[in-house]
């Protein structure tokens, strides 16, 4: 006859895989939430007139750069 603990064990795992998949799941889309985030800024600092620019201490060269950069370059985010 199998034991109480026995019985809890694969319980416990099927639980851990549940949670570690909705877990990846969350990260993933926080991450393509954040990517998302990213190409919005740029395309409203690429729609800035040169004066707004100039106000926030920003050029257009630096704009231009920003733009071109892949939507998944994030500008702070540590290798």
């Amino acid at each position: 006859m199998k034991s109480h603990a026995e019985f809890v064990q694969p319980c416990v795992r099927s639980t851990t895989a549940h949670y570690s998949f909705s877990q990846s799941l969350r990260a993933a889309w926080q991450q393509l939430r954040r990517w998302h985030a990213l190409y919005r800024q740029r395309q409203q600092l690429a729609a800035l007139s040169d004066e707004m620019l100039k106000d926030i201490g920003l050029s257009r060269a630096d704009i231009e750069t920003e733009i071109t950069r892949p939507f998944w370059d994030e500008p702070f985010r540590r290798s």
